[in-house]
């Protein structure tokens, strides 16, 4: 084992979201690879709790936080905002960039001035949604605005009667898109206290589905991960670009991966589309990031600790 550092970490792990499972899965795995890289680590199951919680990151108090937290209320700004106030240094974006991130639709408005562009869209209230009428021509997709993990995310075909039904139980508001054929691809950045974002490597995901869900993200054998993604170099190399430029763009730090369709049908980059960014990207056994890091010569155990040492507050 490592000689242990004198810093002590807390694992912040599991939540209140729709991703609570997926967030214990991260966690376990990012607590014991801190603890081989030789950190006291104490975990830390948040509930809603804020009185618990402050008993846990007081007594004692931690060096940094890492936060594995996932969706709403670990990924949103609102975790961000309690560590702030407390001044404890924590893993990946500040209270602005992750409120931002959190937020497709808001997050497509501020990337498309910067040239990252996205599928034609709108923002429909539950009631638009489910009152029958397509907004778009199908297909389509229907998303929540503010859930992580593909939560909720729904393909409508040609066809289909009504977009959702009745029973949409994410939010008031839903993001529905144009549905870009194609490939599905991804990329991770790593971007430090020193302000350089590197690019991992681009993975091209492969699934059972016609969209890449819930399902096939955290259960074994529904994806198949190409990594790095047997593409065009100069179509990995605009998905890297764009990455970066989306996490510069919102101001997130640590570790963030952006989601990218390809209808490789279409010449040069002219079929690759933004989808979405993942401020806190997931670090379970089958995450992507994680798997990217590996690739490029990272070992888990050297990702987390990168992290953990780039923890910061108060830089928003």
């Amino acid at each position: 084992m490592t000689t242990p550092h004198k810093k002590h970490v807390a694992v912040l792990m599991g939540g209140w979201s729709a991703e609570r499972e997926v967030s214990l899965v991260s966690g376990a795995g990012v607590a014991k690879a801190l603890e081989e890289e030789g950190y006291r680590v104490t975990a830390v199951d948040v509930q809603r709790d804020l009185e618990g919680l402050l008993r846990a990151l007081t007594d004692p108090r931690p060096d940094a936080v890492f936060n594995a937290l996932h969706g709403r209320g670990g990924e949103d700004g609102t975790i961000q905002g309690v560590l702030e106030f407390l001044g404890i240094p924590y893993t990946h974006s500040g209270v602005r960039a992750a409120a931002v991130a959190m937020d497709k639709a808001m997050t497509k408005a501020l990337l498309a001035p910067v040239g990252v562009r996205s599928p034609k869209g709108l923002v429909l209230t539950k009631g638009e949604l489910t009152g029958g009428a397509h907004p778009m021509p199908a297909p389509y997709i229907v998303k929540p605005v503010d859930e992580g993990s593909t939560v909720g995310v729904t393909l409508v075909r040609e066809g289909q009667n009504s977009p959702v039904g009745d029973a949409w139980t994410f939010g008031e508001r839903a993001l529905v898109e144009e549905f870009i054929p194609g490939r599905e691809l991804t990329v991770g950045v790593m971007g430090g206290l020193d302000g350089e974002c590197r690019p991992l490597t681009v993975t091209e995901i492969r699934f059972e589905a016609q969209v890449y869900d819930y399902t096939a993200k955290y259960s074994a054998g529904h994806a198949v991960h190409t990594v790095p993604a047997q593409i065009p170099e100069h179509v990995a190399e605009e998905a890297k670009r764009l990455a970066v430029l989306a996490h510069r763009t919102l101001g997130c730090r640590g570790v963030s991966r952006s989601d990218f369709r390809w209808d490789d049908r279409k010449s040069g980059t002219d079929g690759l589309f933004f989808l979405e960014i993942n401020n806190q990207p997931g670090m379970t056994p089958l995450s992507l990031v994680p798997e990217q890091a590996a690739a490029v010569g990272l070992s888990y155990g050297a990702l987390v600790a990168w992290m953990v040492e780039n923890a910061a507050c108060q830089l928003d």
